[in-house]
């Protein structure tokens, strides 16, 4: 294995972790600020109220996402297995 391919493999890879974790990662961010607005508002600083919407929030995106974020690991295996011939 050369030293490009050995790049080029951690490259795809650390690409492929951000494409997944972004989606879920931007959803809590939106619903902390979102409830951190509302608990501003009114003062209600009850630590269940950021907690059960986030879950919720996190829940649904995952499902909703996990046939996609699937197909990407699939792809990104079969790549994977695909170039192990190539680098011995």
């Amino acid at each position: 294995m050369t030293t490009d391919t050995a790049i080029e493999l951690c490259r795809s890879a650390t690409l492929l972790a951000l494409t997944l974790c972004g989606p879920p990662l931007l959803v809590a961010l939106a619903l902390g600020l979102v409830i951190g607005l509302v608990q501003a508002m009114t003062q209600l600083q009850d630590p269940s109220l950021t907690f059960a919407p986030k879950l919720a929030g996190l829940t649904c995106v995952v499902l909703l996402l996990l046939p996609w974020g699937l197909g990407l690991l699939t792809e990104y295996s079969i790549d994977l297995i695909r170039r192990i011939p190539d680098t011995f």
